[in-house]
């Protein structure tokens, strides 16, 4: 399964593309980060975030994707904008008709590092472990749209099948 990661972001949507399954050894496809300058109008950098979304399912074709679930944080305008890119990725993801999953952050802390309290340098040395990097990612935003990947593809991929045998079954 080749998963797409989404850390979304206004000013920097990371992601990242992982190819694996359950049990057997992960690799890196590729992974980088949409900027855009918090200079720009809102509608604009989601557009910005929209174009590279696209470019990467264009030249990676993942075959679903993985998005953050936006949390409530104390700085509402953050939360807001983590929400808006996220629901740009979605949008992209959904026209193309992959199946798309939200994971919360402490479940891919969880999924990535065994504590669901783990912290960014913890993430970023378990992402750099699992897919036998030689460095961290950087910035973590790109480390940390490949935990999500990586989360999906332990666990996304099998609760996708549980849906969708489930609604064959009429039981949704």
């Amino acid at each position: 399964m080749r998963v797409l990661g989404i850390d979304p972001g206004l000013t920097r949507c990371g992601w990242g593309v992982v190819d694996g399954s359950p049990g057997r050894p992960l690799s890196l496809v590729d992974v980088g980060v949409v900027r855009t300058s918090a200079d720009l109008p809102l509608a604009q950098r989601l557009v910005a975030i929209e174009a590279g979304v696209e470019e990467c399912l264009d030249r990676l074709r993942p075959d679903a994707v993985a998005v953050e679930r936006v949390f409530a944080q104390h700085n509402l305008r953050t939360v807001m904008g983590t929400a808006q890119a996220s629901g740009i990725a979605l949008l992209v993801a959904a026209r193309r008709g992959l199946p798309v999953a939200l994971h919360t952050p402490s479940e891919v802390k969880a999924a990535v590092s065994g504590s669901g309290r783990a912290d960014k340098a913890q993430v970023g040395a378990m992402v750099t472990r699992l897919l036998r990097l030689q460095e961290a990612p950087r910035p973590a935003d790109a480390a940390d749209a490949l935990a999500l990947a990586i989360t999906h593809i332990w666990r996304g991929g099998a609760q996708s099948r549980i849906d969708a045998a489930l609604a064959r079954a009429g039981r949704t």
